[in-house]
């Protein structure tokens, strides 16, 4: 499953270093956690259940960044059901 232009560039927004942040987009709650320079890298995308944990789909961030910080590989890769 391919991520849309509207979640898309929710995660192309800077986030708060090596933290996760919770979000809510249309019907979805969205987990975001973000590595040590604020990219979002991980997304869990569902619904919360009675716990708390997002129950839905997980996708992965392969960003790959030059020296001079020019973005050589942004790719965003499902990566199948996101278990709690």
């Amino acid at each position: 499953m391919k991520l849309n232009e509207p979640v898309l560039k929710i995660l192309r927004k800077k986030y708060e270093p090596e933290a996760r942040t919770e979000l809510k987009f249309a019907r979805y709650d969205l987990a975001v956690k973000a590595d040590s320079e604020g990219n979002a890298i991980l997304l869990f995308m569902g619904v919360k259940d009675e716990n708390g944990k997002i129950r839905g789909k997980r996708y992965a961030r392969r960003l790959v960044v030059d020296k001079d910080g020019h973005v050589l590989k942004d790719h965003w890769e499902h990566k199948g059901k996101a278990t709690p």
